[in-house]
Parts: structure tokens; sequence; C-alpha cells
């Protein structure tokens, strides 16, 4: 029987581990570049999608002076928002495909 007790309480740490690495992933926040700059991504340790960021080249490298800084926040906007909704929408269709195959009760940090 001490065995057994000694299986749940490894079970509870191994959880609490878990949830506090999903945490820290959460909190965590990476950033990539391309084009030399041109174009930021910012995304959490989850890779959900935070932020995007551009440069008046991007838009308009033959004559980036042509953009004007609303142009520039419009489109970072735009973006933003469009990549928000395709990840939240692909993270529902994902929880939905995985609570037919994972039993009732059972959590699984980070998948639900």
């Amino acid at each position: 029987m001490m065995n057994l007790a000694n299986m749940m309480k490894q079970a509870q740490q191994v959880q609490k581990k878990l949830q506090e690495a999903q945490k820290d992933l959460e909190n965590t926040e990476l950033t990539a570049q391309a084009g030399n700059g041109a174009v930021t991504i910012v995304c959490n340790g989850h890779g959900k999608f935070k932020s995007i960021k551009l440069t008046k080249e991007a838009i308009n490298s033959e004559n980036p002076e042509s953009v004007d800084d609303e142009t520039v926040e419009m489109l970072e906007e735009l973006i933003t928002t469009a990549m928000k909704q395709a990840t939240a929408d692909a993270q529902k269709k994902m929880q939905d495909k995985m609570k037919g195959i994972v039993p009732a009760g059972i959590n699984i940090p980070g998948l639900f």
C-alpha cells in the first residue's frame, strides 16, 4: 500500500511541475525576425501569436518614405487580429478533437 501512496505523491509532484512549466511558457516571450528586421513576430512559449511589427521597408522596399505611420499601424493591427483569430480557432478545434479521445476527468496540462 505504501508503494501506491508514493506513486500518487510522485504523480502529484509531476502534475505540479507540469503546471508550473506551462505557466512559465505562457509568460515567456519569444521574438523572431525576417528580412533583416523588416518583420518582427512575438509569441509566447506555447507558440501563441502575440504581435507583429513591420518596418516601412517591409511594406515598400523601393520607397519606404512613401509609407506613413498610420498605414504601418493599420497593417500590424489587421495582421495581429487575423493571426490571433486563426490561432484561437486552431486551439478550439484541437481541444474539441482531443475531448473525443481523452477520457472525461483526465486533465493533461497544455492540452485543455
